[in-house]
Order: C-alpha cells, then structure tokens, then sequence
C-alpha cells in the first residue's frame, strides 16, 4: 500500500468510464493503478575529506568551491558542502542522483568516488553511500 505526504494510505480507485476508456486504448485497467516511474534509484554519498596546508577558512573555501563546481559541471549532480563548515582543515561534501538503472546509479557514483579521491589537494577519509530504490 503506498501513502502520501501525510502519512495518509492513498487509495487507487479506477472508475468504470476509464476502465472503458483504457480497453478501447489496448491497455489493461490495471495500467493506471501503478502511476508513476516503474523503477528509480536514487543515491546519495558523503565525502569526508582532510584538505592540506590550508590556514584558514578562506583558504577552504578556494579549495572547496572549484571541487563542487567541477563536480556539478562534469556529472551534472546536486551537490553541497555539508559538514566540518567550521573546521578549516575538514571538508564534507554530499551529493545526490537519481537515475532509472541501478547499474547507472553505482557507476555515476563510483565516477564521482574515484574523481574525488585523485584531487591532489585534499586527501579522501571516507565515503558513505546511501542507495534506495522507490520500494523501499
């Protein structure tokens, strides 16, 4: 059973009339029950990284910046500076994708990975990954 928002169970009534409708497309009535993607992955991954000789936040943020700009450019993800904001010396950076393959999903992440940890600047402690699927 799927629910909305609210937490609420939405039900898929399916009226007579579209029942009709529907056969006379050469489609089942069940067609309209499943609304939405058949399938989507999203996925999600935390870098925490150690930056090198940086003395100061500002110097962060030349480091940081020109890494998620680049990653955005190349891979086209939504991606953010999401930890250690205070630390001049730490950097989180998350990144989120969808994507309709789960294959496509781990090698866009995997990409985004080996990009990551081959900067020169800053060296890659760790890297959480999140996947889910729209059943879970």
């Amino acid at each position: 059973m799927r629910h909305g928002c609210s937490g609420q169970p939405i039900i898929l009534a399916l009226r007579l009339r579209d029942t009709h409708r529907l056969a006379h497309l050469g489609r089942s009535p069940g067609a309209v029950a499943s609304p939405g993607p058949a399938d989507m992955w999203v996925g999600s991954i935390e870098f925490d990284l150690l930056l090198g000789d940086v003395a100061s936040l500002k110097e962060k943020r030349s480091l940081v910046r020109p890494l998620i700009a680049e990653l955005r450019r190349t891979y086209q993800l939504s991606v953010a500076e999401v930890g250690h904001l205070d630390l001049h010396r730490r950097a989180g950076i998350g990144i989120a994708a969808a994507s309709g393959d789960h294959a496509h999903l781990i090698q866009i992440l995997d990409a985004v990975e080996r990009s990551v940890a081959a900067r020169p600047e800053s060296e890659l402690l760790s890297a959480r990954r999140i996947i889910r699927n729209t059943d879970d």
